[in-house]
């Protein structure tokens, strides 16, 4: 297995951590080639009007079968940087150490912050070095409100935070930050990953039940235990509607499960590809892992808008869709990631989501998801109570 380490970050509440930071982190793309497809895998992310929020992992040919990290840059020198990371309440602070770089004019410095974006370069000795270049700070910042200056043998940045509310785990969004960051933000809300391949389902969901802490649930698991057989012999024995109707059951009774991430059947047999079917999903935020046979990601993501639009696929029901072009279970993690990213940024975008869903929860997940009815209200003849 082939590993990519950018960055080693120990999150401790009570100091502050001296930390190891590449430069141009978001420059760095993880590539692998599907042995039935010559495709690669990059992420990314961008929302879009629609009601949901996306995370694109796009499509890259490759020569070969290999996972690599590419770190790109057109800078002289690219040095790694020690950094210490302050959240305070309504800033941050970074601090770069300069590693006896002598500073003569404050020119020598160069800082451009601009929404999630941050460089910053140093010119020492004739050399110019990236000290920091990111597109994916944690949150969005003020870059107007943006100062530094010079503390002895230390550049120190302070960003104004555009969100004062949201606590900052580190300067970038990563793994190490997402996991730290997302679970304060959920409040308690479940994870739902959908999608065609249960295997798929399930790899990228014990990776965010580790990485959140959460308990890891399978419903292809239960199912088994329950009817003592794999799944494959039930959908011969019974059909697959037999299959995707015990998996409601199973889904009902997860709904009022607290901190959990729920891999389920992924295929036709799987109650997720049905309409039918959602009313307990909706208990939580759904994810749905999308496999596209685009070439690019520009495609990925004009398909998952066309999908939507469309809203002939169940999945389309989710909270979030992430786009993959192809798939190796080493990268399972860089999945995650992006799941996690895009669940930040639709509550974000709302806060009151979690507690919407836990609204949706008490009053019996009555498949009234989003426009949530007042309590009385009944589902099968769509009546509301009149009030007197």
């Amino acid at each position: 297995m082939a590993t990519c380490s950018t960055l080693n970050c120990c999150f401790n509440p009570l100091q502050n951590p001296i930390k190891t930071l590449p430069s141009k982190q978001d420059s760095i793309i993880f590539f692998f080639k599907n042995k039935n497809k010559n495709k690669g895998f990059s992420s990314s992310s961008f929302s879009t009007s629609s009601k949901s929020k996306f995370v694109l992992i796009s499509n890259k040919k490759l020569p070969s079968s290999r996972i690599f990290c590419k770190t790109i840059s057109t800078d002289t020198t690219v040095n790694t940087t020690n950094y210490e990371f302050t959240d305070g309440v309504s800033e941050i602070e970074l601090r770069l150490y300069l590693k006896g770089r002598e500073v003569e004019d404050s020119r020598d410095v160069f800082v451009e912050a601009d929404g999630t974006s941050l460089i910053i370069k140093l010119k020492s000795s004739g050399l110019v070095t990236t000290l920091l270049e990111t597109n994916h700070l944690y949150d969005k910042i003020k870059p107007a409100e943006t100062i530094w200056y010079i503390d002895e043998d230390q550049l120190v940045i302070n960003l104004k935070k555009y969100d004062p509310e949201l606590k900052w785990p580190d300067i970038m969004e990563t793994w190490e930050s997402l996991t730290v960051g997302v679970v304060p933000i959920l409040k308690g809300s479940s994870l739902y990953i959908v999608g065609e391949s249960t295997e798929i389902n399930q790899k990228v969901a014990k990776e965010l039940a580790v990485g959140l802490g959460y308990t890891p649930l399978n419903t292809s698991e239960l199912l088994e235990a329950y009817g003592k057989q794999s799944i494959d012999s039930w959908v011969i024995a019974e059909g697959g509607d037999s299959v995707a109707e015990a998996e409601g059951v199973i889904l009902e009774s997860l709904s009022s499960h607290v901190r959990a991430v729920v891999a389920t059947l992924g295929g036709q047999h799987g109650a997720a590809s049905k309409d039918d079917k959602w009313r307990h999903l909706y208990s939580g935020f759904t994810i749905w892992l999308s496999q596209s046979d685009t070439d690019d990601e520009d495609s990925a993501k004009e398909e998952a808008r066309l999908q939507i639009k469309d809203g002939s696929k169940a999945y389309t029901n989710a909270d979030v869709v992430v786009k993959l072009g192809g798939w190796d279970p080493n990268l399972s993690q860089t999945v995650a990631q992006a799941c996690l990213s895009a669940i930040k940024r639709l509550i974000l975008s709302d806060k009151k989501l979690p507690g919407k869903k836990s609204l949706y929860i008490r009053l019996g997940c009555r498949g009234d998801w989003p426009n949530i009815k007042p309590p009385g209200w009944d589902p099968s003849s769509g009546a509301v109570p009149q009030q007197t």
